[in-house]
């Protein structure tokens, strides 16, 4: 099945935490890579600083089921830093995850709806509930 998901994953001084899903890892239940996104972005310049908060990857098929069990399993040197933007390509807006109790939960959204749907979506649909 072909369809595209966005994420994005902000965490504080988790460079090394993240570096190896930069990487292909046949062992991963998901393939696709993480591409770092540093504050040369902003600023314009050729390259960033050594600090980055900020990750990205996109997928194309519906295989990336085990990407948030992992990213909840790894050991984020400041885990309330962690931030899971996730935006399914029926979602009418990213949803945001966060780790609280060693959990990476979702955060409900004012005026948004989850309806899951695992044989469609990965984490199911988000929808605007003030939309006409």
């Amino acid at each position: 099945m072909s369809r595209f998901a966005e994420v994005i994953v902000l965490a504080r001084d988790a460079e090394d935490v993240m570096e190896p899903l930069t990487h292909p890892d046949a062992g991963r239940e998901w393939h696709q890579c993480f591409t770092r996104v540093d504050d040369s972005v902003f600023t314009g310049a050729g390259t960033g600083s050594a600090e980055c908060y900020l990750w990205v990857i996109q997928f194309t098929r519906h295989n990336w089921r085990g990407l948030l069990a992992h990213l909840e399993a790894l050991p984020w040197p400041d885990p309330r830093s962690v931030q899971v933007l996730v935006h399914d390509e029926e979602d009418d807006c990213f949803g945001l995850w966060m780790i609280y109790d060693g959990r990476l939960t979702e955060v409900p959204l004012p005026r948004t709806a989850r309806h899951l749907n695992p044989e469609v979506s990965v984490t199911g649909r988000l929808s605007r509930t003030d939309r006409d």
